[in-house]
Formats: C-alpha cells, sequence, structure tokens
C-alpha cells in the first residue's frame, strides 16, 4: 500500500515503471455534516442534523475565509475534536441548550489556538 500526493511540497514522483506495479484508489472528501450528525446523535444530542449543519458551515467558511496559516486548523481532526468536547459537556450538563453547548465547546476548542500565535 502506498499513498500518493502529487505535487505536494517535498515529495517526489514516482517513476512509471514502479507507477505500474501500483493499482490506483481514487478517495473521496469525507462528508463532514453526515459524521458530526451521527457523532452527535451517539453523544446524545437531540438536535444532531441542525447542529452538524451549523458546525460545518462555519468550518467551511473560516477554512475559506481566514488566513491559511499553520495554527488554523479547520479539517476532520478539529471537527471531531470538538464533538468530542460538546459531547462531554452534554453528559456534564444534560439539562442545558444544546446550541449552547456546541458553541461552548467551539469557544474552547478554537480560541487556545488563535492566542498562542498572537
Amino acid at each position: 500500500f502506498i499513498t500518493m500526493n502529487p505535487g505536494y511540497a517535498g515529495r517526489t514522483e514516482l517513476p512509471d515503471n514502479l507507477k505500474a506495479l501500483f493499482r490506483p484508489v481514487c478517495m473521496m472528501v469525507p462528508d463532514y455534516r453526515l459524521i458530526a450528525e451521527i457523532m452527535f446523535f451517539s453523544e446524545g444530542f437531540s438536535q444532531a442534523r441542525s447542529l452538524s449543519t451549523k458546525m460545518v458551515q462555519l468550518y467551511k467558511l473560516s477554512s475559506e475565509q481566514l488566513s491559511k496559516q499553520d495554527h488554523y486548523d479547520f479539517g476532520m481532526r478539529a471537527v471531531k475534536s470538538v464533538l468530542v468536547l460538546a459531547g462531554a459537556l452534554k453528559r456534564e450538563f444534560q439539562d442545558e441548550d444544546e446550541n449552547m453547548l456546541l458553541i461552548r465547546a467551539m469557544r474552547d476548542t478554537n480560541i487556545p489556538l488563535s492566542l498562542i500565535h498572537i
């Protein structure tokens, strides 16, 4: 099994005679909204669909409009961190508004990243 990132900085292309020995496989970008919705449901959120849509839209806009600095990460790893923290908050504060729990989780996950680099 070999992973290729064509055109990626610091990587060299595989020679054609070696490429012929491997079968190409295409990968798709994961559906962040669906993954977030399932994780919200598994953490006990009743408004999982609307929360996942809002969160993924915010992360999409952030990745498009904020500067491309290394400490800004709006990929699946960051989404998963927010979801895990939101789940922990939901277990701790079961009667709290779910929108507020998500906002708290996003704040607690993202604010430290931007303060480190000021």
